[in-house]
């Protein structure tokens, strides 16, 4: 490959564009992971594109030259042929036009080699859009681990609660929550709701908390007659996007006061190894609402945080196969795909992250509908429990609670 000056790309740009063109035909050498800045990455990435550009600009160039030589040859006409196999006309070179065949063989080749570079270049061209995905997808997880790290930063003080630190994780839940009921108190932080509710207290709200090996986090607490809940997910007017990827639902998102998603890591640490039960409240846009609750049991993120569903539970949802020993359904969401569908991710297909089974029977973070919509395909989308409203239903509002019940060992 050349690289004439007039395509107006650098020097490294050109190498890194021959190098990549280069390696079509042979396997690359794996190279050590590192990392470079995302303005570094950005800047290369786009002179790729520039360079693109110029070759295919420099294609349709040769493209007309050729087309204005054929129109020449097609002008020649009957000149440019010779009757019967004879010489060429003796004012022609010898070796211009031997035969008849030669015109026609000439552009024929011309024409390969550019079909060639035109190849070439469409490769070239679906190379630099993959380096742009995946310099996409190292942004965000760049993003991620700097979320962590603002997460593990180091805090001071007797008390051993780390507020400013750890709000870092969910900048709109920090501003717009306020100070937690208990943020005075000397003693240590409850373990859940339930243990809040234990020591005497009986008013809902915000309150701060610390599961066993987990740093303070905030939550809502719904105090009633048979204990304290824990509220993990609330949906009631679309004003927060829960298509998120793995890491978003993990961390958590959103405003406790609003519409939210605790966390995955936080929901795990509640619920630790004892069973829990889990409330499900539903509304209809009619004003109509409806109450499940059933125990269910959390695993950690080595299982997907798979949810298990006791055989009676997970026939009364809708499950059609389901073993004596119950149903596992893992956590899945558009770039993890753990679901029960080796055919489809349902993530990417509906919306949201959610512990999919065949992606019909609920999803309580699809796309948020302020009224149905007309076509079935985008109603599926929704918000949806099928066994109360049916699969093509978007609901109005939604809210989960968990509650641990007494500790027992997980099986």
């Amino acid at each position: 490959m050349r690289c004439a000056p007039s395509a107006g790309a650098a020097l490294v740009l050109c190498a890194a564009t021959a190098g990549l063109l280069s390696a079509q035909g042979r396997p690359a050498p794996p190279d050590p992971q590192r990392f470079a800045s995302w303005d570094e990455m950005n800047v290369l990435a786009h002179g790729l594109l520039q360079l693109g550009h110029g070759l295919r600009e420099h294609v349709e160039h040769t493209r007309g030259q050729l087309g204005a030589l054929e129109r020449r040859l097609g002008a020649c006409g009957a000149a440019c042929q010779v009757p019967g196999g004879s010489a060429a006309p003796p004012q022609a070179p010898a070796r211009a036009v031997a035969s008849g065949e030669a015109v026609p063989e000439v552009l024929r080749s011309l024409q390969t080699q550019l079909k060639a570079q035109n190849n070439r270049i469409e490769q070239l061209f679906q190379k630099v859009a993959q380096q742009q995905r995946h310099l996409e997808k190292q942004h965000l997880r760049i993003q991620n681990l700097q979320n962590q790290v603002g997460l593990l930063a180091p805090t001071h003080g007797d008390s051993g609660v780390a507020k400013p630190a750890r709000k870092k994780r969910l900048p709109k839940m920090a501003q717009l929550a306020g100070p937690a009921h208990n943020a005075s108190h000397p003693h240590r932080l409850p373990r859940d709701c339930q243990e809040l509710f234990e020591e005497g207290e009986r008013q809902s709200g915000l309150f701060e908390i610390q599961p066993e090996g987990s740093p303070p986090f905030l939550v809502n607490c719904k105090m009633t007659s048979d204990g304290g809940w824990t509220v993990i997910q609330r949906r009631q007017d679309g004003s927060v996007d829960f298509n998120r990827p793995w890491e978003a639902y993990k961390a958590g998102f959103g405003d406790p006061q609003g519409e939210f998603w605790l966390g995955l890591e936080k929901m795990h640490r509640i619920t630790g190894d004892r069973d829990s039960q889990l409330a499900v409240q539903l509304q209809d846009w009619e004003g109509n609402a409806e109450l499940l609750q059933f125990p269910v049991h959390l695993g950690g993120e080595d299982t997907a945080y798979s949810l298990r569903l006791t055989a009676p539970v997970a026939s009364k949802l809708g499950a059609t196969t389901v073993m004596p020993t119950g149903l596992s359904l893992p956590f899945s969401t558009w770039d993890q795909d753990h679901d029960l569908r080796g055919d489809k991710n349902c993530a990417k297909s509906l919306s949201g992250g959610w512990w999919f089974g065949t992606c019909s029977h609920s999803n309580l973070n699809g796309q948020y509908f302020r009224s149905v919509p007309r076509q079935r395909q985008q109603r599926k989308k929704g918000i949806f429990w099928k066994t109360w409203r049916g699969r093509y239903y978007p609901l109005q509002a939604t809210t989960m609670l968990i509650q641990p019940t007494s500790a027992i060992a997980a099986s």
